[in-house]
């Protein structure tokens, strides 16, 4: 009830144009007789939906759409202070109109690299001059995976470029990952020619840059397995602090077998081995998503299955997939952060769908997958949107 009376106090505050961390009124704990720790749930700036937020040190860094959801942009800003006040809106690409957010999981991906630098991978839109290679089952070039990375002085981002040269049909989300090593990892999911028909045929295919993301090889397949991938499901990959490459991905073998699949290098994205986590038979394309957080010596990774999200600790000696207490419907588009203590925050939404707003939930795991506190929800995610979750001192932060 307390958090309920705190997102309506923000309403009221947003509408005057008032600061609700200055207010000393949107900063709460949930759950504090249980000591979990303090969460705090913030609006994207400017009314941006899909936030891809990640923490550099004491900055935290923020990646929302905004436009036409067909043709529309992507926009970067950051804070030193927590959302309390964020930098002046900075445009990712540099094409007007060449980002997409409609099926929710074609958006933009942000992390962050070697000196602080920012990279972002993203669907090209219809809009974009830069069209991706011939797709020739349909006579035509398709949509382009386009990348991009602040300039060395940090006051914009340099033009966009697309990284497909030998694979066509880019559908569901690509996506991104970097270390500080001064590598860059940029994947999506397509077919070469030659290749079975359909959502079978298709695989894993990655982009590498060894130098800040100045220049990339051409892509190659990710790893050796016939999984194919559902086509209009996003993936996500993450570089840990030890140098591990991770990726998540939704296969689609002979068309029905849905399952998650992890993906892990240990030699900076040359050799990748797979491991299937969790199985869901579906003749459909489910358009979920995935995500990763790295902290307290952990990494976790988080999907949807069949309606219900999960959650996995891969440090651990036998990971195994954690699910969030209740009965499982329409639970979507899972995000996590690992907090101080090992807990893990994850948070989805519930009730979204095609052209359909929702809700964010959420709940707070101790390090043995228990559930603690009070679970936490909002409404009023907009449609096509997300939430995103980052780890901060002394707490967590929600954001959508």
């Amino acid at each position: 009830m307390k958090l309920k009376l705190l997102l309506a106090a923000f309403g009221v505050a947003a509408l005057l144009g008032l600061d609700l961390f200055t207010l000393g009124l949107f900063s709460c704990s949930v759950g504090a007789a249980n000591h979990t720790p303090q969460i705090s749930v913030i609006r994207v700036p400017r009314g941006g939906i899909q936030p891809q937020a990640v923490v550099d040190g004491a900055i935290l860094h923020l990646l929302y759409f905004s436009g036409d959801l067909k043709a529309g942009d992507l926009f970067y800003v950051k804070s030193g202070n927590w959302g309390r006040t964020w930098t002046a809106p900075i445009r990712v690409n540099s094409e007007p109109g060449s980002a997409l957010a409609i099926g929710t999981i074609r958006g933009g991906q942000i992390a962050i690299g070697r000196n602080g630098r920012v990279h972002v991978a993203w669907n090209g839109s219809a809009a974009t001059e830069a069209i991706g290679p011939m797709n020739p089952e349909a006579g035509k070039r398709g949509a382009p995976m386009l990348y991009s990375r602040l300039n060395d002085g940090g006051t914009a981002f340099e033009a966009e470029r697309n990284l497909m040269t030998r694979t066509f049909g880019l559908d569901g989300g690509g996506t991104l990952a970097a270390d500080f090593s001064g590598d860059v990892y940029v994947a999506w999911h397509g077919r070469a020619p030659g290749a079975a028909t359909g959502e079978a045929g298709r695989q894993i295919w990655l982009a590498v840059s060894r130098d800040d993301g100045k220049s990339f090889v051409a892509e190659a397949p990710a790893w050796v397995g016939k999984t194919g991938a559902c086509g209009c499901c996003g993936m996500k990959m993450f570089a840990d602090s030890k140098g591990v490459v991770r990726a998540l991905y939704r296969s689609a073998t002979e068309n029905v077998h849905r399952d998650i699949w992890l993906l892990s290098s240990t030699d900076r994205g040359q050799r990748f081995d797979g491991r299937k986590l969790h199985e869901w038979d579906m003749n459909a394309c489910p358009m979920s998503s995935m995500s990763f957080a790295e902290g307290a010596g952990d990494v976790v990774g988080a999907w949807e299955t069949g309606g219900q999200v999960y959650f996995e600790e891969f440090a651990m000696a036998k990971p195994a997939p954690v699910s969030a207490p209740g009965e499982g419907r329409g639970r979507m588009h899972p995000r996590v952060a690992v907090g101080a203590d090992g807990e893990v925050l994850m948070a989805w939404t519930e009730g979204t769908g095609w052209q359909k707003g929702g809700s964010l939930v959420w709940e707070v795991f101790d390090r043995k997958g228990n559930a603690v506190g009070e679970r936490g929800d909002a409404a009023g995610v907009p449609v096509w949107s997300f939430g995103a979750v980052v780890a901060m001192p002394g707490g967590l932060m929600i954001l959508y």
